[in-house]
């Protein structure tokens, strides 16, 4: 039964794919990336400059999926309630009583996009933590459950500083991944503009359902993983932090502040739903290698020494993964085993 779900979905990825191309060029990386996110059950952190089209990818990846879908614009004037939903007062018509009632916000959708999310307080960005972690909103000493899949998409913008809130830590650490949106190849550039310039205009239709998107998260959970593939994840994720033992000296030197337990869940997490992506159900080191950096870039933090040297996140992360260490499994595999596994 899983194998032939995991079939229809090779399929209909494939689907998704040549869907989002109709509207968008280019770009592939950030797609698959998105979609391990949402097939592994976390949400994403999408960064770029103005005008990558971060917010058209992430909205016609939503039309390519029957889910409901939702945007709310984040601005320094926008509250909480106008995140989460309020209480009001109603009367009813019968008996003239009134009472509060619950009136539900924006995040009761399945995909929601926060678009330029660190434009938003503080404490409007708190707003999206108990949604995010556990998938509940509290209002009025009134809890609410969510419908899943539940998705946060965010988008921001790294290069303005004015009139913006950056996200803490602590938040950051809730997003599965953070996915960076680099500037288009010449050949892409100009697909864009032929595109873009004319009369005709890319449309997205429906390609896989609400059940068919949980089922798929339930697989990539049931993905078993070995031994050695869960300790080559928790070693690169120990060696980013300072002071831990076996890290690096150059660590201590580069690094403010590395990456919690939550790093290595994401990081087995996203390297299950990257294999079944593949078609395959054996993790490998390779799937744990693809995904280190979308997983890692945010949870840890360069000192200003790293800065001064050009060193940012991406280059610490690039470098754990080459120096984790690899412990080989018990002998006795033979070389088609080795291929499988990855080793």
């Amino acid at each position: 039964m899983a194998i032939r779900l995991v079939d229809a979905f090779q399929q209909k990825l494939n689907t998704i794919r040549k869907q989002v191309a109709q509207v968008i060029v280019g770009q592939d990386r950030v797609l698959d990336e998105i979609l391990i996110a949402l097939l592994a059950g976390g949400h994403v952190l999408v960064e770029g400059v103005p005008g990558l089209a971060k917010t058209l990818i992430v909205s016609s990846v939503s039309r390519a999926l029957t889910l409901q879908f939702g945007r709310i614009q984040f601005t320094p004037d926008l509250m909480p309630a106008d995140v989460t939903g309020t209480q009001v007062i109603t009367e009813n018509p019968t008996t003239r009583e009134r009472q509060f009632s619950f009136r539900r916000g924006p995040v009761f959708v399945n995909l929601l996009l926060a678009d330029e999310i660190n434009r938003a307080s503080p404490k409007t960005q708190a707003a999206l933590l108990e949604a995010m972690q556990e998938g509940n909103v509290t209002v009025g000493g009134a809890r609410h459950t969510l419908e899943r899949p539940f998705m946060v998409l965010a988008t921001q913008n790294p290069i303005e500083q004015e009139g913006t809130y950056r996200l803490p830590e602590a938040q950051l650490d809730r997003f599965l991944l953070k996915i960076i949106v680099d500037y288009p190849s010449h050949d892409d550039e100009r697909g864009i503009i032929e595109r873009t310039t004319g009369t005709l205009r890319g449309t997205v239709s429906p390609v896989i359902d609400r059940e068919e998107i949980l089922a798929l998260q339930r697989i990539v959970r049931a993905l078993r993983v070995s031994n050695h593939i869960v300790e080559y994840a928790t070693r690169i994720v120990r060696a980013s932090r300072p002071g831990e033992e076996g890290a690096a000296s150059w660590v201590d030197d580069l690094v403010a502040w590395g990456a919690g337990p939550r790093a290595t869940q994401a990081l087995v997490l996203a390297a299950k739903a990257r294999t079944l992506m593949s078609g395959r159900f054996a993790v490998t080191r390779a799937a744990v290698r693809d995904v280190a950096r979308p997983v890692l870039r945010h949870r840890v933090l360069p000192n200003f020494r790293a800065e001064a040297e050009g060193l940012g996140a991406d280059d610490i992360v690039g470098r754990l993964v080459d120096e984790a260490p690899f412990f080989e499994p018990r002998e006795g595999f033979d070389d088609v085993t080795r291929a499988i596994l990855g080793i």
